[in-house]
């Protein structure tokens, strides 16, 4: 199935020992568009770069995840600090994946704000550790 090809290449990553720290790196602007998205994020998204860009960053927030979840990043990054946490990503085509990420708030050359996000695929143990928690969030 489609997730166990998701799952399989998450594990092969983990596994590996070039496995990079980051997997996947956007870029947002204050309105939470698509600026930039690498590859790594387009192969775990199942969508082209071209699909991403310009688009709303949920368009892979998975329905399991806690609003108070994204209400703390929001917050946190439009009060200029960084946020951490880990998110339950949907993929385009309904099977999901998880990250922990970091958020980095930034100012553009031009002046406008926006947010770096860097994540790198969440162990066993933390995703068995953040769906029970985030069951009990709203």
């Amino acid at each position: 199935s489609d997730q166990e090809d998701i799952n399989n290449e998450i594990q092969r990553i983990l596994d590996s020992s070039e496995s990079p720290d980051i997997i996947e790196m956007r870029v947002v602007d204050e309105k939470g568009i698509i600026r930039y998205a690498n590859d790594e994020f387009c192969k775990f998204a199942e969508y082209s770069l071209e699909e991403l860009i310009g688009n709303p960053h949920n368009i892979v927030r998975h329905p399991d995840m806690p609003k108070a979840a994204f209400e703390d990043l929001w917050k946190t990054v439009k009060d200029g600090k960084p946020w951490k946490g880990f998110v339950k990503n949907k993929t385009r085509m309904g099977s999901f994946y998880w990250v922990f990420a970091t958020v980095f708030p930034f100012k553009s050359c031009d002046g406008s704000n926006g947010y770096i996000s860097c994540r790198r695929v969440a162990s066993p143990e933390e995703i068995k550790k953040y769906e029970n928690l985030y069951k009990n969030m709203k």
